[in-house]
């Protein structure tokens, strides 16, 4: 039996890992990254209980939860003010699907771009420079939004890992 020292610091290198892979889901959306963060920090702190560790959960989850809604909210600004409506957004996460399946990993990307500008070459009318331009501001915007909710989650672990810290050490 183990004693509750070792449960403790077993699940938290099993949180650990599972935050690890949730920054990943934030750059390859495979997986719902910050919604997986945020599980793991709040199961976590059930588990390990405390005021350190529910602390840390805390904070975490706040940083992980500001990362994904900015991310919605700057992608989505981002791509009204292109007048980009969700169609072409839907045909490029078909198509990113489909690309990731058969290229793994960067087909998941190369499909995307590709699904967005074929969508919106088709809804400007076969316009390669409007479609192109709408294309490459959709694509910067979304890159922009990964690119602070990946951000966040790093931040989100950080209060995770100091807490663990703080945790076993103090």
């Amino acid at each position: 039996m183990l004693d509750s020292t070792t449960a403790e610091a077993i699940t938290t290198v099993i949180a650990g890992l599972l935050l690890i892979v949730g920054a990943l889901g934030v750059v390859l959306p495979i997986l719902p990254g910050s919604l997986l963060i945020i599980g793991t920090l709040i199961v976590w702190a059930v588990l390990i209980g405390g005021p350190v560790a529910w602390t840390a959960a805390i904070l975490g989850t706040v940083l992980a939860v500001i990362g994904w809604g900015s991310s919605t909210i700057l992608t989505g600004r981002s791509l009204h003010r292109q007048q980009i409506p969700r169609g072409p957004i839907m045909v490029a996460i078909v198509a990113a699907l489909v690309g990731l399946i058969a290229f793994p990993p960067l087909g998941l990307f190369i499909g995307f771009a590709v699904g967005l500008f074929g969508a919106e070459f088709v809804r400007r009318e076969r316009d390669w420079r409007a479609a192109g331009t709408a294309s490459l501001y959709a694509l910067r915007a979304v890159g922009l939004g990964i690119l602070l909710e990946f951000l966040l989650a790093g931040l989100a672990i950080s209060a995770f890992l100091i807490g663990s810290l703080i945790y076993f050490v103090f």
